[in-house]
């Protein structure tokens, strides 16, 4: 996990070279991404720039860029390559790679096939930009699960980088936008898409249920990516997803001797992800860490938080702010390498609105919609806020392989399904392939648990106030302007007008607004993103009752850190 900032000169219609210094000043700007080492490049020939910022996992004492088998072949990459021992005992065996670092597999497959379709035969998440022997190529991993924006300056030059804040001085009056995912660049095809799976097509969405599939694909997607060098560890909401990852790392973690850390955030200790996760890792035994924060530190907090986050959507502000703490804390302990939950929800239309989509057709289509769209929400928002901290989040449910298992299976066996109580319960699919094993992964309760939104689960009372503080902050003279100050994505409510006055702020271009796409649910009258919004939830707006969950009192592995006030 790093930070990458590339400068392809080639492309531009200025002959004067970009100075090599200025670039390494403006990739000092995601220095968090990557505060272990620094490195830099520049193409003799072309002038070509790749700068680096380094955050070591794998091969813990080296530096990027890496060199091929000339000085003139580096590299610099962002991410991780689960199956580069495996290329480099059958693609590259007949090269002599320097180092143990994954990265280094990129180089060498360019040197042997000059094309970017060596991107299909890399098993991981990545963000790249290379040189070699006078060409240029930049990619990006199939979902996007790693951040990647391209700009274009007066002079035509492309630039690329991890974020977008590198870009905003240089690019923002003429092009900054997104690096599609799945797709390379080179100054000769411009952009291309090498990432073509089935499943792009709702209507090949015909296989049927095989659990065991299921099970079996989502068990060897979370072991390979216990692949590290450095102190790895787990984050643990107590949510089905985020549960199942946590078991099936902790399980194996143990097997191989490791100490296996386990981490939550919440409001309090009644919050109801903290509650949740102390069961499930009394359950699978970790050494669990729970935090606290107060909603008066993520309300002081939201403009740091817009600057790393560089989005203005509200579902990703409100949901990032716990995840930004919990971060700062986990990196405390020096642990650099957590694996998440993120992705099932869009892979088994587990949001709560999903209940009400109309039918088979439209809820395929609308759960491959939100996988083609993770990089704008979830993968934006895992990244940036844990990489403020130098925390690198692996996501096992965006593996290649799962993914055609899970979104090629028939949409009627995903929808919710109606339980012997009577509930409804959403990922059904995914619940019922880890129902029967003879060592259970979780507990019954937590299994069949109903989602519960990232941000609502940290307290109800962590969205509430949060509201209440933007609009204390919004005239109505202000917000009645909406549409004539923002009027690409116009705010809606006066929290939407508050985030999108802090971006506007930090990133003034029209051009860096136009990268984030708002998270919205379907099929709903509340447009609100909290699940809360849904009549389905158990504490909907709509209908609370009086249960509330309460604290576990078997306590005795878990840690509690309340986080220090800021000054």
């Amino acid at each position: 996990m790093c930070g990458i900032f590339a400068i392809c000169q080639q492309a531009g219609k200025c002959e004067q070279r970009f100075d090599l210094e200025k670039a390494k000043e403006l990739s000092k700007r995601q220095t968090h991404r990557g505060p272990d080492f620094r490195g830099s490049y520049q193409d003799d020939k072309t002038g070509d720039i790749l700068v680096h910022e380094r955050l070591a996992i794998m091969d813990l004492g080296i530096s990027h860029p890496l060199q091929g088998t000339r000085p003139d072949r580096q590299v610099i990459h962002n991410g991780e390559i689960y199956n580069h021992q495996w290329i480099r005992d059958n693609e590259l065996q007949t090269y002599q790679l320097r180092t143990t670092c994954d990265s280094e597999v990129i180089i060498f497959l360019y040197e042997k096939y000059r094309s970017g379709s060596i991107c299909n035969l890399l098993d991981g998440v990545f963000a790249f930009a290379l040189c070699c022997d006078g060409e240029f190529l930049a990619a990006r991993d199939p979902v996007g699960v790693k951040q990647m924006y391209y700009g274009i300056d007066q002079d035509g030059r492309y630039f690329f980088s991890n974020e977008m804040k590198t870009l905003e001085d240089t690019c923002g009056a003429y092009k900054i936008a997104a690096f599609p995912p799945g797709h390379y660049y080179t100054p000769k095809t411009g952009f291309v898409r090498y990432f073509q799976p089935e499943w792009f097509d709702y209507k090949k969405a015909i296989k049927a249920l095989d659990l065991k599939l299921i099970h079996d694909s989502f068990i060897k997607a979370v072991h390979k990516r216990l692949m590290s060098d450095a102190p790895l560890g787990v984050l643990l909401s107590g949510g089905l997803d985020s549960s199942l990852v946590s078991s099936i790392a902790a399980r194996e973690m143990k097997r191989k001797g490791l100490t296996v850390h386990s981490f939550s955030i919440g409001v309090d200790h009644t919050s109801p992800d903290v509650v949740a996760a102390r069961k499930v890792a009394d359950y699978i035994g970790t050494n669990h860490h729970e935090f606290y924060f107060s909603i008066e530190e993520g309300i002081k907090n939201l403009k740091k938080l817009i600057w790393h986050l560089e989005s203005y959507d509200v579902t990703s502000i409100r949901a990032s702010t716990p995840m930004y703490f919990l971060s700062e804390e986990i990196r405390k302990l020096g642990i650099k390498v957590v694996l998440s939950g993120e992705g099932a929800d869009e892979i088994f239309g587990g949001y709560l609105y999903f209940h009400n989509a109309p039918s088979d057709e439209e809820f395929q289509k609308e759960t491959i919609d939100r996988v083609v769209h993770l990089y704008t929400s979830d993968c934006l928002r895992a990244d940036k806020s844990s990489m403020a901290h130098s925390v690198e989040v692996r996501v096992p449910f965006l593996d290649k392989a799962f993914l055609e298992a899970s979104i090629l299976t028939a949409p009627q066996f995903k929808r919710p399904q109606k339980l012997e109580d009577g509930r409804r319960c959403e990922k059904y699919v995914l619940r019922s392939a880890f129902n029967n094993d003879e060592r259970p992964y979780l507990p019954h309760e937590i299994l069949w648990r109903q989602k519960e939104q990232f941000s609502d689960g940290v307290g109800y009372s962590w969205i509430d106030s949060l509201m209440q503080h933007c609009a204390d902050q919004v005239s109505d003279a202000d917000f009645a302007q909406a549409s004539q100050l923002f009027p690409h994505n116009t705010p809606h409510s006066k929290e939407a007008f508050y985030m999108r006055r802090i971006f506007a702020e930090l990133f003034p271009s029209e051009e860096a607004a136009l990268t984030v796409r708002k998270w919205i649910p379907k099929w709903q009258k509340n447009q609100d993103p909290s699940g809360r919004a849904s009549l389905v939830h158990e504490q909907s707006v709509h209908n609370l009752g009086d249960d509330h969950l309460m604290a576990s009192t078997n306590n005795h592995h878990i840690e509690h850190h309340f986080r220090p006030q800021q000054a």
